[in-house]
């Protein structure tokens, strides 16, 4: 690990999970299924589907919540991807009767998008880098006054946002 990424200060830090009320549609359609299938065998094949199912299911739920938006050390981070705050442009936020236009026929298919249906709020930023072909970022998140003042590099309310 570098020395910049051991003493770089985080401005703004989101983890992008799943809420509670997304967990029990998954939960009980894997449930009918592991019964579907403890219907037609008997002996421990008959509960072997519950056993596999059911956490094969909570532990995709977990993963798809773990997707974390960050600004930190000079860079934004969403996702997997990375980069400089200093190529980055304009921020701004996406309205929410806008966010279907957004996210559908406005689109560019080369942008980079982190999504997550169950976060409302996003935030569009362009990316000024003439070698990149990416045109912006889109971006989910829950605290967007945050994360647009953390990539312009004002403080809004606190630091960090976790949730």
């Amino acid at each position: 690990m570098s020395e910049t990424a051991v003493t770089a200060t985080t401005t703004y830090r989101e983890r992008l999970y799943v809420t509670w009320w997304f967990w029990p549609l998954p939960l009980l359609a894997a449930a009918l299924l592991a019964a579907e299938i403890h219907m037609g065998f008997p002996g421990v094949r008959s509960w072997l589907p519950y056993v596999v199912l059911l956490p094969l299911t909570a532990l995709l739920i977990v993963r798809l919540g773990s997707t974390k938006v960050e600004v930190a050390g000079g860079e934004l981070r969403a996702g997997e991807a990375h980069i400089p705050l200093e190529l980055l442009g304009d921020a701004e936020l996406v309205a929410p009767e806008a966010k279907r236009r957004t996210m559908g026929p406005e689109l560019d298919p080369a942008a980079f998008v982190v999504h997550r249906g169950w976060v409302k709020p996003l935030v569009r930023v362009r990316v000024d880098d003439p070698e990149d072909p990416t045109p912006y970022w889109v971006i989910s998140t829950r605290h967007p006054d945050e994360l647009l003042a953390a990539i312009r590099g004002t403080a809004v309310g606190g630091t960090t946002a976790e949730g």
